[in-house]
């Protein structure tokens, strides 16, 4: 029987050969952890430890799936995200760690991150849930509702909610159809922002992913543009809206913005120093 050892180098290799060597160690890593149902310190304490047939088999069946293409996130079934372990599946997508900077961003704001304050919260496009219950692990004062138009992925939302024991209030919703005459002191969204004829639509995990949740027309800014406009509508005064977007559109986006009303516009950059995040505030 191979050992844990064996099994991650050789895995290793298969991962760099099919030409996917972003993470080939931690992929290699995040599969036999499945598997086996442990953590990975574990496989650095017991490198020696053997892999029974029956798990190898499973392995192999889970390693040629990511050699095809497909992400780790839906092979295993989760993904990390701001400390929390949530479920993903094919109808979301995957939470990706940029997106923690919008987090970061929302609570930099001392409209709602004042514990005395009984702030409210709104997620367009929650997906898996994971902005929102990032947001309501850190902001427990603030009561948080959570919108999508995909069904299966507000179960998906609605399961990780009840995973990690957090109260969030999710909606069947098309943006703002659900919350017609309702305000919020904060809209946040991570909406599709991809231009149709992205031709990295084909490559890498987004090709697994939900159409619907990426694209956006032909400057990849239609929902973008929804948003800005009616957001106005739904924020009480000094109430924020916080937007992800694409890394060559805050420039257009900032337009929007003051074409809307909206001041004190702020920009947060990503982990890789790109523009992701914007910001305004209806004053």
């Amino acid at each position: 029987m191979p050992s844990i050892e064996q099994t991650l180098k050789s895995a290793q290799s298969q991962l760099i050969q099919a030409g996917l060597v972003d993470s080939p160690k931690l992929d290699a890593e995040l599969l036999l952890c499945n598997i086996l149902q442990v953590n990975r310190t574990y496989l650095f304490t017991w490198p020696e430890k053997d892999v029974s047939p029956e798990q190898s088999i499973t392995f192999q069946a889970n390693l040629q799936k990511r050699l095809s293409g497909h992400p780790i996130a839906h092979i295993i079934g989760h993904r990390e995200f701001w400390g929390l372990d949530l479920i993903v599946s094919k109808d979301t997508l995957i939470p990706r760690p940029d997106t923690e900077t919008l987090i970061e961003a929302v609570l930099s704001l001392k409209e709602v991150s004042d514990p005395n304050k009984n702030c409210s919260i709104v997620d367009l496009g929650t997906g898996s849930g994971a902005i929102a219950l990032a947001l309501k692990s850190e902001l427990p004062h603030c009561t948080i509702s959570a919108l999508d138009q995909s069904l299966p992925a507000l179960e998906v939302a609605k399961q990780n909610a009840q995973n990690n024991r957090l109260e969030v209030e999710f909606l069947h919703s098309n943006w703002f159809s659900a919350i017609e005459q309702q305000q919020f002191d904060c809209i946040v969204s991570n909406p599709p922002y991809i231009e149709d004829d992205d031709p990295h639509l084909q490559q890498g995990d987004v090709r697994f992913e939900p159409l619907s949740a990426l694209t956006s027309g032909s400057d990849g800014l239609n929902d973008i543009r929804l948003i800005i406009d009616q957001a106005w509508l739904h924020l009480y005064k000094q109430g924020w809206l916080v937007i992800e977007h694409g890394y060559n559109q805050a420039e257009s986006i900032n337009q929007l913005f003051q074409k809307a009303g909206y001041q004190n516009l702020q920009l947060h950059k990503d982990l890789a120093g790109n523009p992701r995040i914007s910001l305004g505030q209806k004053t």
